[in-house]
């Protein structure tokens, strides 16, 4: 059971990381200075399974990017449950 627990926990906190990574790319950033480090460190991390989506779904009108909320409804709805049910097949 904690195996499924820490797989579901993990994936719920890279959620969240795309969740500010995309409430960060709504405002202005700098250069230099600490926000610029941390939006550049959640592209690192969040871009490459985001640009999945970028490739598939294109933006709406006046250039709006739905492949963020894409990308959160499949890693909740497709891969989550997929890594639970296999986590508690290696569980057993």
């Amino acid at each position: 059971m904690t195996l499924i627990y820490a797989v579901s926990r993990l994936l719920d906190f890279y959620s969240l990381i795309i969740f500010i990574y995309v409430i960060l790319s709504w405002f202005p950033v700098g250069r230099g200075g600490v926000i610029t480090d941390i939006y550049g460190v959640l592209a690192s991390v969040c871009e490459p399974y985001i640009g999945i989506f970028r490739r598939i779904v294109p933006s709406v009108g006046g250039g709006i990017d739905f492949s963020p909320l894409v990308a959160l409804l499949v890693l909740r709805y497709l891969i989550q449950p997929a890594l639970i049910a296999l986590a508690g097949m290696v569980a057993v």
